[in-house]
């Protein structure tokens, strides 16, 4: 499995941004620009927090694992895997919508005077910031569940354990 790579994270986030931030200003010229919702940075710090949640689950089970204590649960490396591919994903998707959120509250920036579009802008900067927190709760769930001998399968030349 390929680790995430913050350089891909980055891009698509600037890029997302500045595409959001072109429509934002197309659309608002011919048209009234739709609101940022509510729910955008609420739904994005419930990610957060879920991710985060597994992965100090999973950190402590694995401890007691490594250390041998009686009654400890293992961990199923499929549910482990499970777990990387979804803050994977979710790193993915956060840094796309944090993008769009992004460009979209750097055009409201110059309409803070309007109390509606300073609260919009408001729920993008929020939106940002759950997206970085859903991004580093990846992070900290891939490093939770990195194998401890550094052996990646996808390395050509590497053989499973015998």
């Amino acid at each position: 499995m390929k680790q995430l790579r913050i350089g891909v994270l980055a891009g698509l986030f600037v890029v997302a941004g500045v595409l959001s931030w072109g429509g934002a200003r197309l659309w608002d010229s011919v048209s009234s620009l739709p609101s940022v919702p509510l729910a955008a940075p609420i739904v994005l710090a419930v990610i957060a927090a879920i991710l985060l949640a597994t992965a100090l689950s999973l950190r402590t089970r694995l401890r007691a694992q490594r250390e041998r204590r009686p009654g400890a649960k293992g961990v199923d490396p499929l549910m482990a895997a499970r777990a990387v591919v979804f803050g994977q994903a979710s790193a993915l998707v956060a840094a796309l919508v944090s993008g769009i959120y992004g460009g979209t509250g750097v055009y409201l920036l110059s309409f803070l005077d309007v109390p509606a579009r300073r609260d919009q802008a408001v729920y993008a900067g929020a939106s940002v910031l759950a997206g970085a927190a859903v991004v580093a709760a990846a992070f900290f769930l891939e490093r939770v569940c990195k194998l401890p001998d550094g052996r990646d399968d996808d390395k050509p030349g590497s053989r499973p354990a015998a």
